[in-house]
């Protein structure tokens, strides 16, 4: 089954591009904003360390940004999902451009993430995609980037993250906070993959999306094909980033609420219920209609 189809983000995508004003922030690599299908795309960037653009085409920072960019920004008719183009695209890339020496998920250092979570909701971001893991680190450093998930938190910026490849059973200090909705991958069919990280944060609020064999943008023009949960986050995103321009004056709790409590699966010790877009929708359209401007 094609993957926009199964977690029902089709018929969503067909009612909405998304709004300029609902700003998805990519916690990710640069992005090669000279691709074809990117040049539409509306795109801000936080300053920082790492340029928003690529440099380094072939590096494992430029493909794996401007893939996870292209599921989300892309223009509709790509070879990418191109789930919410017409959204604003706030990067934030926070992965040196070196060449790709292997396939590992790029990782990031609490006391970076920390930093660039905090920099994007100044930017004035309303969604993180955070396809990512963590490097080792330090109790000091993990709890500087729960200071800054709780900001986020209480400023009502909904972080979606991956939950890791290592075919474990386990939590980090992301998926692991309350706030923050980990993504486990799943295959065509929606059974969650081998390598996909479980456990019981992610059982309780959590979702499944497709993460194999999903084909995207390549950061040298043509397209290329990747797995994982880093490729399963952003399809989470771009749903919550058209149900908010859909719905734009609903809370960052009600968004979430309805992208989490919609789906038809029970929720068991360590496995989410896959993501239903267009029920969350619905569930929007039907208690919420107040919220339509």
């Amino acid at each position: 089954m094609n993957a926009l189809d199964l977690v029902r983000l089709s018929p969503l995508m067909e009612r909405t591009g998304g709004n300029p004003k609902v700003i998805v922030g990519l916690v990710d690599g640069s992005i090669g904003r000279n691709h074809p299908d990117l040049t539409g795309a509306l795109i801000r960037e936080v300053p920082g360390k790492v340029s928003g653009a690529c440099t380094t085409p072939n590096s494992a920072a430029c493909l794996h940004g401007t893939f996870v960019a292209g599921i989300l920004f892309a223009k509709r008719g790509s070879a990418a999902p191109a789930i919410c183009p017409d959204c604003t695209l706030l990067a934030c890339p926070i992965f040196a451009e070196t060449p790709p020496e292997n396939a590992q998920m790029p990782s990031a250092t609490p006391q970076d993430l920390a930093k660039a979570i905090l920099a994007c909701i100044e930017a004035g971001a309303h969604i993180l995609n955070l396809s990512l893991a963590l490097a080792q680190s330090f109790a000091k450093e993990e709890r500087a980037l729960e200071e800054a998930l709780d900001h986020a938190a209480r400023l009502g910026v909904i972080i979606v993250a991956a939950a890791g490849n290592q075919g474990t059973l386990g939590s980090t200090v992301i998926t692991r906070h309350h706030w923050v909705l980990p993504v486990v991958a799943c295959d065509a069919q929606g059974r969650p993959m081998r390598e996909s990280n479980l456990g019981n944060s992610m059982g309780r609020r959590g979702l499944r999306a497709p993460g194999d064999g999903i084909t995207s943008l390549g950061a040298e023009g043509k397209p290329i094909t990747l797995g994982g949960t880093s490729v399963a986050a952003p399809f989470v995103t771009g749903a919550i980033a058209l149900i908010w321009s859909e719905f734009p004056t609903a809370t960052a709790a009600e968004v979430k609420a309805a992208v989490t409590q919609s789906v038809a699966e029970r929720r068991n010790a360590v496995t989410p219920p896959l993501l239903n877009a267009w029920a969350a929708y619905g569930l929007m359209n039907t208690e919420a209609r107040r919220y339509v401007s």
